[in-house]
């Protein structure tokens, strides 16, 4: 039975005349990832907030692993780690030091706060570098030890506001293989990122924030489907082939010089299946298949910002837990 851990229902909020967040709604499960992935001012960060009882809501209601964001600030934070676009280490200190502060202010004890100290040094590759100044670490080093101190009390859920931002491809990967692994042994992450690839490699569900509002929410999978583009590669051996199979698919589209055919299609088996019936039920033989459907930068791109003639934003539906339009 899939238990909730996020749960967000008409979440609005406003500084001065400018609506950041106009009545959002988010479910996410618990052991899961889910993305927030939207521009500059879409209103990701200040979701994070709101939940990590930083900022007060204009309206609406959100709760965390049961508590009101709102009214049990206090159950909310005993339960919670957040890790924000900006690391919070003191430079002034080595990486031991900083664990074992974060330690003792989450009421550890002395004991118990070496322990998890000599855990997360362990976890997260830094007992080489732990007595050593943050002046000598990397951005990927920092940004891991900030994860560190999030995960000092063992907290079931964590919000990630930009993790990656600003380091290289190494070490973004390092990253990802520790959100997996939290995941993995339970930890519930909400996540906020303008990387696309990152949204695709670790959410199990992304919702779309443009405008103060979510456009479109589903797994990664779904939400490529719902971008036109998609199609089907076929390669034939010869042009009388090709050109049988162009008369069958009328709806495909040939490349003469390449012997193919490009046959609209969801990516689905389905489809697959139907064409390649067709195919051997007129004995027309497929020398190479490939699909093609469109990736999450086809999709963001589609769904945040473009307009129609009217110059009102493209609204396409949400996708719910069965992959249908609504």
């Amino acid at each position: 039975m899939t238990t909730t851990a996020i749960d967000v229902r008409g979440l609005r909020k406003s500084y001065g005349d400018k609506t950041v967040l106009d009545g959002i709604d988010l479910s996410v499960n618990a052991g899961s990832v889910t993305a927030l992935l939207g521009p500059n001012g879409a209103g990701k960060t200040t979701t994070v907030h709101i939940l990590s009882t930083l900022v007060r809501p204009a309206g609406g209601t959100a709760f965390v692993n049961g508590s009101d964001v709102v009214r049990d600030q206090d159950g909310v934070r005993a339960s919670i780690g957040l890790t924000g676009q900006f690391s919070a280490v003191d430079g002034l200190l080595t990486g031991e030091e900083n664990l074992l502060l974060m330690s003792r202010l989450r009421h550890l004890g002395a004991k118990r706060s070496k322990t998890r100290t000599a855990e997360l040094l362990e976890q997260f590759d830094l007992v080489e570098a732990a007595r050593k100044p943050l002046a000598t670490y990397s951005g990927g080093m920092k940004r891991r030890l900030d994860l560190a101190m999030t995960l000092v009390a063992a907290p079931s859920v964590i919000f990630l506001d930009e993790p990656t931002t600003g380091l290289d491809p190494r070490s973004r990967h390092t990253m990802w293989d520790i959100v997996r692994a939290l995941v993995a042994d339970g930890t519930t992450v909400l996540l906020t990122t303008q990387y696309l690839d990152e949204a695709d490699e670790l959410a199990d569900r992304i919702a779309v924030l443009d405008g103060g509002r979510i456009v479109a929410e589903g797994t990664p999978d779904e939400l490529k489907r719902l971008v036109p583009g998609g199609h089907i590669r076929l390669r034939f051996a010869d042009a009388a082939t090709l050109d049988a199979a162009a008369r069958l698919l009328d709806d495909s589209t040939r490349d003469d010089v390449g012997l193919g055919l490009s046959v609209p299609s969801d990516g689905g088996v389905g489809t697959l299946r139907t064409i390649l019936d067709r195919l051997a039920a007129a004995s027309l033989e497929v020398d190479d298949l490939s699909i093609h459907t469109p990736d999450l930068d086809d999709f963001f791109f589609a769904l945040t910002g473009q307009q129609d003639q009217t110059g009102q934003k493209d609204q396409p539906g949400r996708v719910d837990r069965q992959g249908t339009e609504s």
